[in-house]
């Protein structure tokens, strides 16, 4: 669907997942008229099962809360492209986005919600167990390993600091440097002062007992090591925040600088939330930003009426 509007949006979401999903359905119970445009490749579409969100004790899918957000905001009335926002321009009181569709829309107030491009290896067996039985971030489902065998499959330094975090919830730890990259002497001393077995070898593919039940590893040369669990550690996720920086937006190593009441940037009725801005990468914490940048998006449009 694609939307040609002569009148502005009053606020415009790029990014569909979790903050600007919440941002929307709070922006839509106050009436505004709101876009989100959304790639669908956020990294919400990858977990299968989150542990730590309050009223899902048996977990619940980023594609759940994705599809259930989604019909809840379009029953106040707002509207949802799936595109990319390739371009954003000031003209003159609004903004122009232009996406990779051909399309260009304008709006009076902007919130990027474009979240971080996870770097993850295209192992065929990987995505099923996201969430269920591989993980990723160790405050969200270090809890999921206790006592259990668990392989760290990552680079150098960061899967050797993944590793020894995870020593909070089981001393049965395997590291495996897939790329082989160097680690100093420093973490090597703690590697082995904290009995974590380490190898230093290529990973073909993760094996599974059924979907999503992470049975044990492959390695390159076709031997295979079996356990219960395992958590990824690349580094180099990328923050996706090119289109704010190009407006000018204020950046901490690539993270997007807010106020943090407001969640306003430092460029005026643009905002930013989610893993986009500094702080712990967490769903309920990108659900309050949402929340709390609507809130003050709403504010300022109500003073743009007055005006």
């Amino acid at each position: 669907m694609i939307l040609m509007e002569k009148a502005a949006f009053e606020c415009t979401i790029v990014g569909g997942g979790i903050a600007g999903l919440q941002a929307a359905i709070q922006l839509g119970r106050y009436e505004h008229n709101v876009l989100i445009i959304d790639s669908n490749e956020g990294r919400s579409t990858l977990c299968k099962n989150y542990h730590n969100i309050l009223g899902w004790p048996d977990g619940v899918s980023g594609e759940h809360l994705r599809e259930q957000g989604l019909k809840h905001a379009l029953q106040y009335g707002v509207q949802r492209i799936q595109d990319k926002v390739i371009e954003i321009s000031k003209k003159e009181q609004l903004f122009s986005l232009k996406t990779s569709n051909g399309s260009t829309f304008l709006t009076k107030t902007v919130l990027f919600a474009t979240g971080i491009k996870e770097n993850i290896p295209q192992w065929p067996n990987l995505k099923p167990c996201l969430g269920k039985t591989i993980y990723i971030c160790p405050d969200c489902d270090g809890y999921e390993i206790r006592g259990k065998k668990t392989y760290v499959l990552g680079s150098g330094e960061a899967g050797a600091n993944m590793a020894l975090t995870l020593t909070y919830w089981t001393n049965n730890l395997i590291y495996i440097n897939h790329t082989g990259e160097k680690i100093n002497d420093i973490t090597n001393r703690e590697l082995v002062k904290k009995q974590i077995k380490y190898l230093d070898c290529k990973v073909s593919d993760v094996m599974i007992r059924e979907e999503g039940q992470f049975k044990g590893v492959l390695l390159a040369n076709q031997e295979q090591l079996e356990g219960d669990r395992a958590f990824l550690a690349f580094g180099g996720n990328q923050v996706l925040s090119k289109l704010a920086e190009s407006l000018g937006a204020q950046t901490e190593k690539h993270h997007v600088v807010v106020n943090p009441r407001t969640k306003e940037t430092s460029i005026e009725n643009v905002w930013a939330a989610g893993d986009l801005i500094t702080h712990s990468e967490q769903v309920t914490i990108a659900m309050g930003d949402g929340v709390q940048a609507a809130i003050w998006i709403h504010k300022r449009l109500l003073s743009k009426r007055k005006n």
